[in-house]
């Protein structure tokens, strides 16, 4: 090769390797955002995957976010509090606790972590054999109860509801997974199973094809006992009638909300914008098409189950709707 072809391809690959350098660059100014969201194949995990996959959120110059599994509620509190998340879904009961040092087991304050926004409610559900004499909370007492897994969200609710009562000690509890405390309510072996999530649940649909099953009224109980006061992150929530077969009345029932959270130290224009294409008519539908869990998001919805200091970026952009 002669002295000035060798020049030129020398020059060629000088170009090359600049392109690359400067495209590396690039891409090491945009501000990566890491959005913690939950097991793989639950709800919190797709609300992650579907702001990331979202177009206009991937079309942002400035910055990019990036979903990451998670173990779930509590996970995610700790890791956005420690800045290592800047966004995550937290359930609201979590996140009130964290920010009061009021976590079982766990005495310490979660006091960087902010709400932003509504996402969908999680419902207690507490299903019973129709016809077999049990019409409130009270007649459960010395009968099985499946509580939901030990450590889950659904477990604790479980305890804690029943505990409020004075009730958790006089119940035969089975500690159980939903599919699993159908099948066992659907063989005689449970008189009641709890549930905390979406309706309709498939696990309950699983148990009203072998049963006749009826939902309890969770709200009356709830309010007269002073539930609502001492845990002021529930809400009251209506089952509608024909949600389960042979359930033809609403049955009125209390939920927790899952929250879109944040770092305190995420830019307040980052949270706006985020908040500005998700809650979107067209971002709130393409988050339906992934989950029809968030058919409860909306304007009007936005600072439902809140009851913890908001995002700065969040207040903008809420009370910008009206809805603050």
């Amino acid at each position: 090769m002669s002295r000035r072809h060798l020049f030129s391809a020398f020059a060629i690959v000088s170009l090359v390797m600049m392109s690359l350098v400067s495209l590396q660059d690039a891409s090491a100014a945009k501000t990566r955002y890491v959005f913690g969201g939950g097991p793989a194949g639950g709800t919190f995990q797709v609300v992650a995957s579907a702001i990331q996959t979202y177009k206009p959120v991937k079309d942002i110059k400035e910055f990019s976010v990036k979903a990451q599994s998670s173990a779930g509620s509590i996970e995610n509190l700790r890791r956005v509090n420690a800045g290592k998340s800047d966004f995550a879904v937290v359930y609201s009961g979590h996140l009130y606790q964290g920010r009061k040092g009021m976590l079982r087991h766990d005495p310490r304050t979660y006091n960087k972590v902010l709400a932003v926004g509504y996402l969908y409610g999680a419902p207690a559900q507490l299903v019973v054999r129709k016809g077999a004499g049990v019409s409130s909370v009270e007649d459960l007492q010395g009968k099985k109860v499946g509580v939901g897994n030990a450590g889950s969200g659904a477990f604790a609710n479980c305890e804690l509801f029943f505990t409020h009562l004075g009730l958790w000690g006089e119940i035969e509890r089975n500690a159980m997974g939903y599919n699993d405390a159908a099948a066992a309510f659907g063989n005689r072996q449970l008189d009641a199973f709890w549930l905390f999530t979406a309706f309709p649940s498939g696990a309950v649909i699983m148990a009203s094809q072998t049963n006749s099953i009826d939902l309890l009224s969770l709200e009356i109980p709830a309010s007269h006992s002073g539930f609502y006061k001492k845990y002021p992150y529930f809400t009251k929530v209506t089952i509608p009638a024909g949600t389960y077969r042979g359930v033809d009345e609403d049955r009125q029932s209390f939920q927790d909300s899952a929250l879109w959270v944040a770092n305190a130290d995420v830019p307040d224009e980052v949270v706006y914008r985020m908040l500005s294409l998700v809650y979107s008519d067209e971002g709130i539908a393409y988050m339906v098409s992934q989950k029809k869990n968030f058919t409860g998001m909306s304007i009007e919805n936005g600072v439902n189950g809140i009851v913890t200091p908001m995002h700065p970026g969040a207040l903008q952009f809420w009370r910008e709707k009206g809805v603050l």
